[in-house]
Order: structure tokens, then sequence, then C-alpha cells
């Protein structure tokens, strides 16, 4: 799968350590968190293994999987912010018969300012079918860090995004985040942790045509 997908597929992410929006006296209030967005890129939580490999019939499906249940860890202190992701994945088969070990890859990425890729890893996760099931499950951790600094927002910006406005003032209403500048500067102090499964161009086209 190429990478320049992964920014236009985006649907499920899952804010790692953002606090919760609160109403007060002169507005909302949001508490931005320097952890990175935990996500499952759309099109990439599932794989399907076909035999034979060239047919795309239902009965030719082989082994299929899901991975589900993300859920995002975060820590922060010193000079680097450490994300754990946390998966499940859940497969089944056509044929039960034999005990069969399969193994699927997956990706482990960290984007920058939503498509700047700053690393990547690839996984492999392994699926134990014990003999007459049909279904295996297992759990699978991918780690990130992302320097501090980078994740910080430069306190001019800080200070627009910060500053109390005055009710009947003529800028009170406005959004600070009008300004490309205050834009930019938070796009690339946003850092996102995808993980999703290692597919080929046409378990990708399939996964999103079927």
């Amino acid at each position: 799968m190429k990478l320049r997908l992964i920014p236009l597929l985006l649907v499920t992410l899952l804010p790692a350590c953002t606090g919760r929006a609160r109403l007060e006296d002169g507005g909302v209030f949001t508490r931005r968190s320097s952890c990175p967005i935990v996500g499952l890129p759309a099109g990439t939580g599932d794989i399907t293994l076909f035999n034979p490999s060239n047919s795309r019939e239902a009965n030719a499906i082989d082994i299929s999987a899901t991975m589900t249940n993300l859920r995002a860890n975060c820590q922060e202190g010193g000079d680097q912010i450490v994300s754990t992701a946390s998966f499940d994945v859940v497969a089944t088969r056509r044929d039960p018969r034999e005990a069969r070990q399969v193994v699927l890859p997956y990706f482990d990425v960290v984007l920058q300012a939503g498509d700047k890729v700053v690393a990547k890893r690839i996984g492999y996760i392994g699926l134990n079918f014990a003999a007459g099931s049909y279904q295996a499950r297992t759990s699978g951790q991918a780690y990130a860090r992302v320097h501090a600094g980078a994740a910080a927002l430069p306190e001019n910006v800080r200070q627009i995004l910060t500053r109390v406005r005055k009710p009947g003032a003529a800028d009170a209403a406005i959004d600070p985040m009008t300004d490309p500048g205050v834009r930019a500067a938070v796009a690339n102090a946003t850092f996102e942790h995808l993980v999703g499964f290692q597919l080929t161009q046409e378990q990708l086209r399939y996964n999103v045509t079927r």
C-alpha cells in the first residue's frame, strides 16, 4: 500500500490523551494534548487471502481477518512522548480440519501534519487455528516515539489561541484557526500514530470496492 493514500482514507481516530471540551463563562475551552492521535485508516482494517490466489469468488476465500478494538495509551514526560496502540485481530478460515498458523503483516506509521511520514515500521502478527476450529484471535501492540518539542506549539501561537476575548469585542467571535499561520503551526505540531494491515494494491482495492 502506498502511504500517499493514507491521509485520504482516515475515518476513525482515537484522541489518545485529549481532554474533553468544557463550557465556561466566556466560551468553550478545550485542552490540547501533545499525544499522537491513534487511528486505523479506512480500508486497512481487513485482509482477505484467497485460494486460488487469482480468484475473487466468495467460495475461494481462504482466510479473512479483521483488526479491531484499537486502544490508545500515551506517556508524556521528558523530551519523548511514547504512544502505544493496542489492537486485536480476529480471523476466520474456510477449512477447519488441520491446525494451522497464519502470519499477517501490519504497518505502524507516524504522520506529522496529516501527510508527512516521519517513521514507518512493518510488523508481523501470527494467528494459530486449532484443529477443528474456524476462528482464531490474538492481540498486538505498536509503539511510536515523538519528540516533545516537535509536538509543542510555538509560544506566539499558544498566546493567540489562549488569549482571553471579551464579549462584545470586535474580534471576540473570530476563530484564531482562520489565520493560515496559526492553522499551519497547529497542523505541524499534530502527530498521528496509525496502524493497519500492510496490504497490496490488489488487497486494498478489494477492501474498498467489495
